[in-house]
C-alpha cells in the first residue's frame, strides 16, 4: 500500500456554524467539522455570493487534508461533535442549507 495523497486523503466534515465577520460587513464565516469534533475548516463568503446555482451551502464538504485542521478547545471540541452529529443525522450531505 502506498501513501495517501492529498487528493485522497480527505475528512467528511458537517456545517456545523454559520456567523457574520466582526471585522467586515457582509461577510459570513462558515464551519464544518468532523463528526468527532477533533477537526474543522473554515469558509468565508461574501453575503452577495450565496445567490445563484454554484454557491449552495451544503450540509456536509469532503475537505483534503491540507485544507482542515484540528480543533485545540476541548469544549469547542465537544460543541462540533455535537452539531456535526446532529447534521449527520438529519441531513444528507447533499442536502442544501
Amino acid at each position: 500500500m502506498g501513501a495517501q495523497t492529498e487528493e485522497t486523503d480527505t475528512k467528511q466534515m458537517w456545517l456545523v456554524e454559520r456567523t457574520y465577520s466582526d471585522d467586515e460587513q457582509n461577510i459570513v464565516i462558515l464551519v464544518y467539522a468532523s463528526e468527532d469534533g477533533q477537526f474543522y475548516h473554515r469558509r468565508e463568503r461574501a453575503l452577495t455570493s450565496f445567490t445563484g446555482e454554484h454557491r449552495v451551502t451544503h450540509a456536509a464538504l469532503d475537505v483534503p487534508a491540507s485544507k482542515y485542521g484540528p480543533v485545540t478547545d476541548p469544549d469547542e471540541r465537544e460543541q462540533y461533535a455535537t452539531e456535526a452529529k446532529r447534521m449527520a443525522a438529519t441531513h444528507d450531505p447533499d442536502d442544501q442549507v
